[in-house]
């Protein structure tokens, strides 16, 4: 007696993939940057051409951030004790091709971070202090009550000086499935690597990654001044106060003469 026959195996639910690439991976920074804007190219690959939108998240190295509240004391406004957070980026811009709000509920945008609102920063709670070349800082290191004013502070800087962004029409479509993103990088970009995320969503979810680095870097002259002050700190300190002396004395000398 033959067999039964199996009905046949349907395909699998065919699902979306994104990719995307960077028109420049290196950036060069010398004594004439004045910034730079990267172009991102992208497309997505959907069999079923189903509604999407794209999401794309550049954040910088993280950078210890030292921000003071200023007090009023007997008629003279002066600077609190500092605040020092750590594990902020020192860029972030969060491009998308419609309000973040509109793409995806908070819970999803919390967790992605998508957004400069749901940047996961430390933060005040348990506070300690710390000594570093004989100032003293209170270092943030969780959640506390005044967490929402000092984290505030921290964006509003930030984004004073360009290096927090969201562009909630940052990436256009500009053909079936091709997407085109700007990034635009200010003179004052941190130095380091650069992580770019490509986020897919449709109905409201991530379904397809794509993870490209972008480099900024300094050269010349600049980049041996730059790893000698972060490298051996405390020598460049000596070597820039005895240019200092030494400028000052040529100075007071030349003066004296005339």
């Amino acid at each position: 007696m033959a067999g039964a026959s199996l009905p046949p195996v349907l395909p699998p639910y065919p699902s979306a993939a994104v990719s995307a690439a960077l028109t420049e991976t290196n950036v060069r920074v010398n004594s004439d940057f004045r910034g730079d804007r990267i172009v991102l190219y992208g497309a997505i690959f959907d069999p079923l051409s189903r509604p999407s939108d794209v999401v794309v998240i550049v954040r910088g190295p993280d950078q210890t951030v030292r921000i003071a509240h200023k007090s009023r004391v007997a008629g003279v406004w002066i600077n609190s004790r500092p605040v020092v957070f750590q594990g902020a980026p020192g860029f972030y811009i969060a491009a998308s091709t419609r309000p973040l709000d509109d793409i995806a509920h908070f819970g999803v945008l919390r967790r992605l971070e998508a957004g400069v609102d749901h940047l996961a920063m430390n933060a005040p709670a348990e506070q300690r202090t710390e000594t570093r070349y004989g100032v003293r800082d209170v270092v943030v290191s969780r959640l506390g009550v005044d967490y929402l004013d000092w984290r505030r502070a921290v964006v509003r800087l930030k984004e004073a000086a360009h290096l927090y962004d969201v562009a909630d029409r940052g990436v256009r479509f500009v053909d079936k499935g091709l997407f085109r993103a700007e990034i635009a990088l200010p003179a004052e970009a941190p130095i380091g690597k650069y992580d770019v995320r490509i986020l897919l969503f449709q109905d409201g979810q991530p379904v397809a990654e794509k993870d490209r680095s972008l480099t900024v870097e300094k050269v010349g002259v600049e980049r041996g001044l730059y790893l000698w002050a972060h490298e051996r700190p405390w020598s460049y300190g000596l070597a820039a106060m005895a240019f200092a002396l030494t400028a000052g004395w040529a100075a007071s000398t030349a003066f004296r003469r005339d």
